[in-house]
This record gives structure tokens, C-alpha cells and sequence, in this order.
């Protein structure tokens, strides 16, 4: 069925646990070795304990970033709140959703997201996809696209949602500065957020006063809006 659902949607991903591992990583900061160049990194927060599944979440950098920029957005909360953090890089400057077509990016997440399983004890109601920029709207492409994996989704000023089917209904988080020049306000969230309210997602909209960035206290809103304490 995942097979069939992957062939009619690009954007579909069929990664899921197949068994609960047996040990875990050290703390900290590894890269999962699946690709060359532009590696995924992933971040074990202390804390953790062999067969308790824990909260992740997905973090996709801006235009011409990589992993680490993506990591760097939640990087203050995660060992409080035992969050397991990923990262990856798009293939090119960008993610392949907000140039047009998805496709390498989604295999290359598909296949972190196998490895992060087979490492770690995810817990499937707390699986979140978040994002920056760029980042942020392929976050909310990929996570409106993968409801059924996705229990939430967080965009940092998003400049718009990429089309792909839509599968479940994930909750929504998105953040917006009121002087962004990068992505203008008024051509984006004040846009896209009645739009995702009327299809029937429930959406949580801050705006704040300030330019084309993430302050500390919407990613603390943000984090304390997924409601995942340790």
C-alpha cells in the first residue's frame, strides 16, 4: 500500500520502525553516513533509555544552508525536552519541492528516516517535520503531504505550500516576522495560514515585529506548543 501511495504522490514517504532497537547512539551529534557530500545529521539528546520511544522532529534548513543550520533552530531545547533532532541537506541550494518537483530530497529523507529507526525509539504520535524560510515551506509541502507520519508541523516564515496530495491532519505552527523583506508578510503567512485554516488544519499564527528571522521566544512558543515534556 505505501508502494502504491508513494507512486501516486512524489512527495509520500514510506519510512516507518520495524522493530525497536536494542541499544542507542552516545549523545550528541552524528552524521548518519548515507551520503557523500551533504550528509544528515542527527542529534541524541541525553537522557534517553533503550525501548522508550521518544519525540522527533525533522528540521530542513533555508535557500543555500545544510544540515546544521537546520539543528541549530531547536538545538537549546532538545536535551531538556529529549527531543531526537534531524537534519538533512537538500541536494541542491534549495529544497526540490520549493524549485518544482519533489524528488531527491524526499529519497534522501525517506532513507534517514529508515536509519533514524533502526538507531533510536521514536515514538509515532510525537513525529514532527519543521523548517526556516525555505525549509519551512518544504516543511509544510512534505508534512501536509505525510499527515499520517506527521503529528506536527512548524514553519518559520514560510514563503508558501508546495502542492502535493494532502494525507491526514497535522497540526500547524507558523511564525512570521511583520517586517520580513525577504518574504513579505503580506505575500505569504497572511496568505497561506487563512488558506490552511479553511481547509480544515488547526493552525497556531504568531506574528512578530521584526525582519526575516526566528527570535528565541517564538522557538520557545513553538517548542512548548508540541507539548513534548520529557
Amino acid at each position: 500500500m505505501e508502494h502504491r501511495e508513494a507512486q501516486r504522490n512524489p512527495a509520500a514517504l514510506s519510512a516507518r520502525p520495524e522493530g525497536a532497537p536494542v541499544s542507542l547512539p552516545i549523545p550528541g551529534q552524528h552524521g548518519l553516513g548515507l551520503e557523500s557530500a551533504r550528509d544528515t545529521l542527527l542529534y541524541v539528546p541525553t537522557g534517553l533509555e533503550v525501548g522508550v520511544p521518544a519525540p522527533l522532529i525533522l528540521l530542513l534548513h533555508g535557500a543555500g544552508g545544510e544540515a546544521a543550520g537546520g539543528l541549530a533552530l531547536l538545538s537549546a531545547f532538545a536535551d531538556a525536552h529529549r527531543i531526537i533532532m534531524a537534519a538533512p541537506s537538500s541536494r541542491g541550494s534549495t529544497w526540490d519541492g520549493v524549485r518544482g518537483a519533489f524528488g531527491p530530497d524526499v529519497d534522501v529523507i525517506n532513507r534517514a528516516l529508515e536509519r533514524i529507526f533502526q538507531l533510536v525509539s521514536v515514538d509515532l504520535n510525537r513525529v514532527a517535520i519543521g523548517g526556516f524560510s525555505d525549509g519551512a515551506s518544504y516543511a509544510l509541502g512534505l508534512g501536509l503531504a505525510n499527515g499520517n507520519l506527521f503529528s506536527d508541523v512548524v514553519a518559520f516564515s514560510p514563503g508558501f505550500v508546495p502542492l502535493a496530495p494532502k494525507a491526514g491532519k497535522p497540526r500547524v505552527f507558523v511564525s512570521h516576522g511583520d517586517s520580513d523583506s525577504v518574504l513579505p508578510i503580506d505575500r505569504t503567512s497572511r496568505r497561506l495560514v487563512p488558506s490552511l485554516v479553511r481547509d480544515g488544519y488547526d493552525v497556531t499564527y504568531r506574528e512578530f515585529a521584526g525582519p526575516h528571522t526566528v527570535p528565541g521566544p517564538v522557538v520557545q512558543e513553538a517548542v512548548a506548543w508540541l507539548g513534548w515534556q520529557p
